[in-house]
């Protein structure tokens, strides 16, 4: 059984990518992801890999099309107005098929905003800000067991598909420190890189990566492929996790530091009789919807209360899932403020009070 270590989130997030086999990282320091590329700056060069600090986000991710587009494992982390910045070249990324890895370290905004923790990247991480029909697998690890885990599998999924995969955590999980075990992590059976522009290698033509189609028609082909491997993703990917759902009278659905509070909120309320359950998506994008539509639609619940540290952006994805079966509450902090055990409680038992109208 391997042993328990204590870490610190972004520095066991850098490590797992290293572990992960990532052959290059480019990135720019913001907070409160900053302790990233510091970690990587130290112990890149020593594994015989590549660092870079970027002159900018902007810069970061062009890097990474041109490192991945070689065939190599590269990854970047930044956050929020960063992460802003690098939306262009994340649609080219989708549309060359090249993979890559972004954790978005997430603070409140909008604009500068603060460097305390928030939730209010959600559309930007899974609608996209960027042009194009284009989605990206966007995981949301909930303590750094996860992240650790989930980081090292990204690879192997931005491989997979030929696109890029993301990785979404709040600043305070980039901040905590928490025992972690290093275990091996399933790998995938990835095919060879036949497509990567890294010279012909024996090949009679060279490799090209493009996003342009002059034709309609062939943009159109394209775009037809882009969504069979899309609907891929949502056959493959989607993750979630249920804590005594069964027979939850209210069901709060959360994800990152409002589901660790939440979670604490279930275990009071269980003890005062309250029939209180958590659903929590760990994958963002693709959203859980069957698995949230069958719960919502159990006898037993009355009530859903979305719960995020934003003013409601998730709550999108609740009321599709959901689809009219049962009431919809929302409770959110924005602006760097993680909502309390109390305050969740509170609204727990109003919904409670709503539910026996």
């Amino acid at each position: 059984m391997a042993k328990k270590e204590l870490w610190k989130g972004n520095e066991a997030m850098a490590e797992a990518a290293i572990r992960a086999g990532c052959d290059a990282y480019f990135g720019y320091p913001i907070t409160p992801q900053s302790e990233i590329p510091e970690y990587m700056s130290l112990h890149m060069p020593q594994e015989g890999r590549v660092f870079l600090q970027a002159e900018s986000e902007v810069a970061t991710i062009n890097y990474l099309y041109g490192a991945g587009g070689s065939g190599k494992r590269v990854m970047t982390s930044s956050s929020s107005l960063g992460v802003s910045l690098m939306q262009e070249g994340l649609s080219w990324l989708s549309g060359a098929e090249v993979p890559c890895v972004l954790l978005n370290c997430m603070r409140g905004g909008p604009g500068l905003g603060t460097i305390q923790p928030g939730q209010a990247d959600y559309y930007q991480m899974t609608r996209g800000g960027a042009s194009g029909d284009h989605h990206f697998v966007c995981l949301a690890p909930g303590n750094m067991q996860e992240a650790v885990d989930m980081i090292q599998e990204s690879f192997d999924i931005a491989d997979q598909y030929r696109n890029p995969c993301l990785i979404v955590v709040d600043g305070l999980i980039g901040q905590m420190m928490e025992p972690i075990e290093w275990h091996e992590v399933k790998k995938r059976d990835l095919p060879p890189k036949t497509w990567a522009a890294d010279g012909r290698k024996g090949r009679a033509e060279h490799n090209v990566i493009k996003t342009i189609f002059v034709e309609p028609e062939d943009d159109n082909e394209f775009n037809e492929h882009l969504a069979r491997k899309f609907e891929e993703m949502k056959k493959n990917e989607v993750r979630y996790e249920k804590t005594q759902c069964d027979d939850a009278e209210i069901v709060i659905v959360a994800y990152g530091t409002p589901a660790r509070v939440s979670l604490s909120v279930v275990r009071k309320l269980r003890a005062q009789g309250v029939k209180v359950g958590l659903f929590r998506p760990q994958t963002i994008w693709p959203y859980p919807e069957e698995a949230l539509h069958e719960v919502a639609a159990q006898d037993s619940v009355k009530r859903i209360l979305c719960v995020e540290m934003s003013e409601g952006q998730m709550i999108d994805d609740v009321r599709l899932s959901v689809e009219g079966q049962k009431p919809i509450d929302f409770y959110g902090k924005a602006g760097g403020v993680v909502p309390t055990v109390e305050e969740i409680a509170e609204q727990v038992e109003k919904a409670v009070k709503e539910a026996v109208r």
